[in-house]
């Protein structure tokens, strides 16, 4: 299977690995069959996502995108990280194999899903503001 040079050094050397204690937010997405599973954790401060880490149990394009939405989003508002998709992630790793598309779904899912985390957190409703996340599927 042929990677990018992007996905291949994300994957070898893999930014914002880890979690972060008390988490905003925290998001877990993955699917149990083929073993991908991603979790997110997101610190917010004053509306702007100012650290992200995640942990991600799968191949390496799932460590890729895991680790390329984090950098994308970093540093970035809420809107701005809302507004990620997996498309994005993809194009940012100049592409990704057709077999490897739904990491970069995942990638997005479990941005996602920490957001709606955070926004529970908050006693916010946050289906409205982040669409409908999909459960982790179990085998």
């Amino acid at each position: 299977m042929n990677y990018s040079e992007k996905v291949m050094d994300h994957f070898i050397n893999p930014r914002n690995v880890g979690e972060i204690k008390n988490a905003d937010g925290i998001g877990e997405v993955g699917n149990a069959k083929c073993g991908d599973i991603m979790k997110m954790y997101l610190r917010i401060e004053d509306e702007t996502i100012t650290d992200c880490k995640f942990k991600t149990f799968g191949c390496g394009a799932a460590v890729a995108t895991s680790s390329m939405a984090t950098e994308m989003i970093k540093g970035r508002s809420i809107d701005d990280a809302l507004k990620l998709t997996n498309s994005a992630v993809m194009e940012a790793l100049d592409g990704l194999p057709p077999v490897k598309v739904h990491c970069s779904v995942l990638a997005e899912q479990a941005v996602k899903a920490a957001l709606t985390d955070y926004y529970q957190k908050q006693g916010i409703d946050p289906e409205p503001i982040v669409g409908k996340v999909p459960e982790m599927e179990e085998e």
